[in-house]
């Protein structure tokens, strides 16, 4: 065996061990409920995102010794999640093509009384902004993610990142108004 494979092989093992670091449990212990949330905003029903971020903490934790850089675990994870609402999105669309278009669910008469009407309108404002504008805007003000974790959750630049949201807010903003 020469001195360079040694060197490889060492480097080979500390990377495998580095990569064994990542704690998918402690990310979903600290992150689950949030991430939930997210997708629950995006699909619209509370099965439905519990199974796409249970989906995607599962294929973390099956690839985590194959992430390149541990500490953007929590990234991968979220874009795991807006992928996994995106295919959700995708099929309803191809099964419902003719129906009615989608609506939120109907609240129960509980929330509906925590929840007040102008909430509600925004919701409702949010669900008809194209589906980019609103993970920009729902990774933004539920999520408080900065400029630069929008643009790595959703694989796109930070300036892409910022203009995306300044239009989903002018859209927003003219849907409310409407609306009022």
């Amino acid at each position: 065996m020469r001195l360079c494979d040694v060197e490889v092989e060492l480097l080979s093992q500390r990377e495998a061990r580095t990569r064994d670091r990542v704690d998918v449990a402690a990310i979903f212990a600290e992150h689950h409920v949030g991430l939930v949330r997210l997708a629950l905003i995006m699909v619209g029903d509370q099965a439905t995102a519990e199974d796409v971020v249970q989906d995607a903490f599962a294929r973390t934790h099956a690839g985590r010794s194959r992430l390149r850089d541990p500490d953007k675990a929590l990234v991968y994870v979220r874009s795991a999640v807006l992928n996994g609402c995106r295919s959700v999105l995708r099929r309803r669309a191809t099964v419902f093509r003719r129906a009615v278009p989608y609506e939120p669910p109907v609240w129960s008469a509980e929330s509906a009384a925590l929840v007040g009407e102008e909430r509600r309108q925004v919701l409702v404002a949010l669900t008809a902004l194209p589906p980019r504008q609103r993970e920009a805007l729902t990774l933004r003000y539920y999520l408080d993610l900065t400029d630069q974790e929008i643009a790595e959750t959703m694989g796109i630049s930070g300036g892409t990142a910022r203009s995306t949201i300044a239009r989903g807010l002018a859209a927003l903003g003219r849907a409310l108004e409407e609306a009022s």
